[in-house]
């Protein structure tokens, strides 16, 4: 699939994988000097960049899981989503979970802040109806299947 991007920004970086295998394409930051991300105090970064997602497809946004895993940084939103009618710049913005981390993450100019894939997305008919096909769960909700 070929993915038309638009840099708005010299300075903006065209996204990369960074294995052979990743899922996702890393989005950089082009902020011109380092950024302090710090519980109750999110910030948004530009990308530099536009995407003409292609019709039928939808962008995705995720939070990196090193920032997760190792920050308590996430994004602000958990999950973005980028329609393929849209076509201003794509923003990312972090956010810094109460943790042990209390000096803050700072993110430096062209670091990864978020990484993003493209999937096909089906819109769906929606039909009211009286009845809907029962199951064995019904309308068990959390915790009914045991865990």
């Amino acid at each position: 699939m070929e993915l038309k991007i638009k840099r708005l920004n010299y300075k903006a970086r065209i996204p990369t994988y960074a294995t052979p295998g990743s899922g996702c394409f890393d989005l950089y930051s082009i902020n011109e000097a380092p950024q302090l991300v710090k519980e109750a105090a999110p910030r948004t970064f530009d990308t530099g960049l536009a995407f003409e997602v292609p019709k039928g497809h939808v962008m995705l946004i995720f939070s990196r899981s090193g920032h997760g895993f190792n920050s308590d940084v996430r994004l602000a939103n958990c999950v973005g989503v980028i329609d393929s009618d849209y076509r201003g710049e794509v923003k990312v913005r972090l956010t810094n979970d109460p943790s042990s981390n209390w000096g803050g993450f700072t993110v430096q100019p062209n670091d990864r802040i978020a990484q993003a894939m493209v999937i096909p997305v089906e819109r769906v008919e929606f039909i009211l109806c009286d009845e809907l096909v029962p199951t064995e769960r019904a309308a068990g909700g959390f915790g009914s299947t045991g865990a």
